[in-house]
């Protein structure tokens, strides 16, 4: 990740998909000197690295920043020399404001079946969201809500439950007049094995333009806790209030 942040022409393309996300090559090529292949040159590192995630819509590919890996740094480097309120003033979650759709991605040793367990199950998922529980009925068309010490933070419908690969939900946010006034969104979980490790990619979307960061800032401390939780039994310190704050 580091080599690939250390050339300038890769991190004016992460600053081209921060100011708008899920752009096709031909917008971003439009935005430098450079030839086409250069870009797409460009590009591959960055995916090979994580920082960018790509999805096919028709005939177009587009590209996405995914923030995930820059999180990780922050929790193993920067977080434990860091005061609490230091992560409290981060502007990370300014970072993530996009329009309609945000996507997320980490690679986790572990199993798909685990990591499954991990994502459905109320006691381990209060472990690494923060006390958050979940009463839900795992089937298509069940309903799910969210809650932390008796407070309903979320509810939806479970769309689509595909263990141990896919899952699709709505999400209708509840822990603020403001967030509650975005409407219901789309969370889609995607479980992909690869060698002694999974792929997890988090598609946040139904977005409306312009959307509270809220419905979506929490995601790379979430995705980082998840991890640290599976491949090492500890919880991460950063304090879950920033999560709703």
């Amino acid at each position: 990740m580091f080599k690939a942040l250390a050339d300038p022409t890769r991190r004016d393309l992460l600053d081209a998909l921060f100011r708008e996300d899920g752009q096709p090559l031909g917008a971003l090529e439009s935005h430098f000197t450079m030839t086409r292949f250069g870009i797409a040159k460009h590009l591959r590192i960055l995916e090979g690295a994580g920082l960018v995630v790509t999805r096919r819509r028709g005939r177009e590919k587009l590209h996405f920043l995914n923030p995930v890996p820059i999180r990780l740094v922050h929790d193993r480097w920067v977080s434990k020399f860091a005061a609490p309120w230091a992560a409290a003033l981060s502007d990370l979650k300014s970072r993530l404001e996009s329009p309609m759709e945000k996507i997320f991605e980490i690679y986790i040793k572990t199993t798909p079946e685990r990591l499954w367990e991990a994502i459905t199950d109320s006691n381990i998922r209060s472990q690494y969201q923060f006390g958050n529980t979940l009463e839900a009925d795992w089937t298509p068309g069940g309903k799910f809500v969210m809650s932390n010490g008796g407070a309903r933070l979320g509810e939806g419908v479970n769309l689509e439950v595909d263990p141990p690969r896919r899952l699709v939900q709505t999400m209708q946010a509840l822990w603020g007049e403001d967030v509650k006034a975005e409407g219901s969104s789309t969370i889609t979980w995607e479980i992909e094995p690869v060698g002694d490790s999974c792929r997890l990619i988090v598609t946040h979307s139904d977005l409306r333009d312009g959307a509270n960061d809220q419905l979506y800032g929490g995601w790379p401390m979430i995705l980082s806790g998840l991890k640290t939780w599976l491949e090492t039994g500890e919880k991460l310190t950063t304090p879950g209030s920033l999560l709703y704050t």
